[in-house]
């Protein structure tokens, strides 16, 4: 009697743990109405009369051409767009065999936290000091180079290389940018430094860095997406729709800033409470709505926000949480990678759960897996319907039957997790019935994107100047 009681009292437990993961699973309608509606916000942000109220800003990028493999020369990239910052060169050559190459050598370099929330002078100031320290490293301190800026938030273009800052995202805070010429800060902080010369030709964003990166290895990448610490999509958009620039003829990159999706309430009914919980104690709440519920810097706090709960409700660790479980941030979206990625012994599940104060039982340990598999799952499904969006709209502009397209994807989240790309590219593949999508993952996207995007630049302006 006693173990039916057990059993009884344990499929009980195991109702309820499933009756509140369940809110994260979305129905195949409830993914088209979120691609519904973000098509319909990509409608409102390209348009002169709604952009500024649209969620989804749809910034032009100046980009209109794609490297075609004759631009060739040295080249210095940037990469800003987390807490870590990269200096690249890149060689672009040519080839006997296929017409180009791409070499590269990088740096990375941290952002100490007093520089994020600093001033925009110690930020920039910051950039510049990593530039010389690169350039002395590879002797080339006397050498004037083009240089490619990636830079990942939102940016108004005005021109290739001057773009205004319309608001931080991902934990910065420098006070002075907003509102500022981001490639005149950089070139300001290179003058004040005095060691050094430079010439910045352009300046991009990681997903139209990836793209192009992407297009030399496939000449239909015409998407760039990213899922690490943000998530955001760019893609080649008619000319005759971007209404915010001049001109009819040919493509222009549009990039997309959808982490803003929601932002004007079209996720309200998408959103749970552990949701609503990690926007509010966010530095920016009310922002980037569609990011908190996808990306890399918010799914581990998801995940913990789920534990506590069930914490809560009596249904894990005895009804007792560790004080490092209290604590905000304190649950790393690594964890989540790891945790999915165990091989079924548990044991590194246990490890991991061990080390931040719990003592889990075997159950336990797979209750914390499919808190893990709920949250990250959601955030594959969410940026499938997304992108899906995004390509349903570039078919339907190109009035085509059939589109054939590929998508270039970086980030930390999609390379790492280990089910997220898989369950993603189902969710796409799913929501687009009449489109042939390719996907390539990008190596070192942002940098060389951006180099190779200088070497367009520059050769454009050499044919202008002649």
């Amino acid at each position: 009697m006693k173990l039916d009681n057990k059993c009884t009292s344990l499929f009980q437990k195991i109702l309820q743990v499933d009756q509140i993961l369940s809110e994260f699973r979305l129905k195949k309608q409830e993914l088209q109405e979120v691609m519904r509606r973000m098509q319909s916000e990509m409608e409102r942000g390209l348009r002169l009369e709604t952009h500024e109220e649209a969620s989804v800003k749809m910034l032009p990028t100046y980009v209109r051409s794609t490297p075609e493999g004759s631009e060739v020369g040295d080249f210095l990239a940037l990469d800003l767009g987390g807490t870590n910052f990269r200096v690249m060169l890149v060689k672009v050559g040519e080839d006997e065999e296929r017409g180009w190459k791409v070499e590269t050598k990088h740096q990375m370099y941290s952002i100490p936290e007093d520089a994020m929330t600093g001033t925009a002078e110690m930020l920039f100031d910051y950039i510049a000091e990593c530039i010389s320290d690169f350039l002395d490293k590879h002797n080339m301190k006397h050498k004037k180079l083009p240089l490619g800026f990636t830079f990942s938030f939102p940016v108004r273009h005005e021109d290739i290389d001057k773009g205004i800052l319309l608001n931080w995202t991902k934990g910065f805070k420098a006070s002075g940018a907003e509102g500022n010429n981001v490639v005149g800060l950089l070139r300001d902080a290179i003058k004040r430094r005095g060691d050094f010369e430079m010439d910045v030709v352009a300046m991009v964003n990681d997903t139209v860095a990836t793209m192009i990166s992407c297009y030399y290895e496939d000449r239909s990448c015409e998407v760039g997406m990213i899922v690490g610490t943000g998530c955001n999509a760019c893609y080649m958009e008619e000319m005759r729709t971007v209404e915010l620039v001049e001109g009819e003829e040919g493509r222009m990159c549009v990039n997309t800033e959808w982490g803003a999706f929601g932002d004007t309430g079209e996720l309200e009914d998408f959103r749970l409470e552990y949701d609503r919980v990690v926007d509010e104690t966010s530095i920016n709440p009310g922002q980037q709505l569609y990011e908190k519920i996808i990306s890399g810097k918010y799914m581990g706090e998801l995940v913990r926000l789920v534990l506590l709960k069930l914490v809560n409700e009596n249904l894990l660790f005895g009804g007792e949480a560790s004080d490092i479980l209290k604590m905000r941030g304190s649950f790393e979206t690594k964890l989540v990678s790891q945790i999915e990625s165990d091989t079924g012994d548990r044991k590194q599940i246990y490890n991991i759960l061990t080390t931040i104060g719990l003592m889990p039982t075997e159950l336990e340990c797979d209750i914390v897996r499919l808190a893990c598999e709920s949250v990250s799952t959601r955030a594959a499904h969410m940026c499938g319907a997304g992108l899906a969006g995004v390509i349903n709209h570039m078919r339907e502009r190109r009035k085509q039957e059939m589109l054939k397209i590929t998508v270039g994807v970086d980030g930390s989240v999609y390379k790492l997790h280990p089910s997220f790309q898989h369950k993603f590219q189902k969710a796409v593949q799913d929501l687009t019935p009449h489109c042939d999508i390719t996907f390539i993952q990008s190596e070192e996207g942002s940098g060389r994107g951006a180099a190779l995007i200088s070497a367009v630049a520059c050769k454009m302006a050499c044919m202008l100047n002649q």
